[in-house]
């Protein structure tokens, strides 16, 4: 079995859901249950051994836009979030976080030390993410206090608007160049991470975005759940100028597992095919190198590929990308060592 760190998750927001509800946190995660994509027992059983864990304020019920006859659709930026109750909702995620720590169910890391050491114990390791930073205010204090409770990733944006930038939508088919990029703030903020060791994730941010961090930044760039444009020309997925950069500047992509991230139709559909998945695989590696690709689940936040359906079947991508020629050393890469390589870089491990 091919152990797997994978590179996003909102494991935190459907424990939040559930727990609003009046679930336990504590025992859904290390009990297990039948929603959703992880729980401890199933990420035994499918080798995830750890991933970036995203703390994510919602947005309702946003619901992909119905497409026309020609197979296309572009469903609106989800509106802008107010801070205060963004915080409040942030906090209570960083408190499950927190519990399952506690609890011996994870261990929250904040090195790649820390990483491999859970890892060997058979523990989950998990790193604190941010996807959207709209729970952190203009004069980023919020920022330096999450980051001392653990916070090594950080999307500036999710798919909508923010003071720190400006997201894509989820459309297609569309290019990623739909609107500005960073504000002056989220210039600001590119920076502190940079000074304090935050990784800055790229995946939903414009391309104008994009190409802002990546003057601005003195990381690898980093895209955690984004797959190759030229295959599915989603307004989320990365064009080939976009992944060249992320050669020339050592960073990663992380494949999407979401099924509108990988059909050539974009559309949503639990019936698509492991080979989209390798396909996929097959373009970024081509683009980015064997040392620039890894895996990006997106569990608990999309649909994905009914064949693989939750954590305890992640092999069955190992085992496809085996079968079209992968060698072992090319799947420990893929699985896990090159999410620690850039980690490392970025939080100043490396060099």
């Amino acid at each position: 079995m091919e152990a797997v760190f994978d590179g996003h998750n909102d494991v935190l927001l459907r424990l939040w859901e559930h727990a609003r509800a009046g679930a336990d946190p504590v025992r859904e995660f290390g009990e297990g249950t039948e929603s959703g994509h992880i729980d401890v027992p199933r990420a035994r059983k499918g080798g995830l051994v750890g991933g970036l864990c995203a703390i994510y304020i919602p947005s309702g019920e946003l619901i992909l836009k119905e497409a026309d006859a020609n197979g296309h659709y572009a469903t609106p930026l989800a509106e802008p979030l107010e801070r205060s109750p963004s915080l409040d909702i942030a906090l209570d995620m960083a408190a499950i976080a927190f519990r399952l720590d506690r609890a011996g169910l994870w261990k929250l890391c904040r090195s790649t030390a820390e990483i491999r050491t859970a890892m060997a114990a058979g523990t989950f390791a998990a790193v604190l993410h941010m996807e959207g930073c709209e729970a952190i205010g203009p004069d980023l204090a919020a920022l330096e206090t999450f980051y001392a409770a653990g916070l090594r990733s950080l999307g500036p944006v999710w798919s909508r608007n923010n003071i720190f930038g400006h997201g894509v939508p989820f459309a297609f088919p569309m290019s990623p160049d739909t609107g500005p990029g960073l504000t002056e703030v989220g210039f600001e903020l590119v920076r502190t991470c940079n000074r304090l060791g935050i990784l800055i994730d790229l995946a939903h941010i414009t391309e104008r975005g994009f190409w802002d961090v990546a003057k601005t930044t003195d990381q690898p760039l980093i895209a955690s759940h984004s797959n190759a444009h030229a295959l599915t020309p989603v307004a989320r997925n990365l064009t080939d100028r976009q992944l060249d950069a992320i050669r020339e500047s050592e960073g990663l992509v992380g494949l999407n597992y979401a099924t509108t991230m990988l059909r050539p139709d974009g559309r949503e559909d639990a019936d698509t095919p492991l080979s989209a998945m390798v396909a996929h695989i097959r373009h970024l590696v081509e683009r980015v190198g064997i040392d620039g690709v890894a895996l990006g689940s997106d569990y608990d936040g999309a649909t994905i590929p009914a064949a693989i359906g939750d954590a305890s079947r992640q092999q069955i991508l190992v085992e496809a990308l085996a079968a079209d020629g992968f060698t072992a050393e090319e799947l420990a890469k893929l699985c896990r060592e090159n999410w620690l390589r850039v980690l490392a870089r970025a939080w100043h491990e490396a060099g």
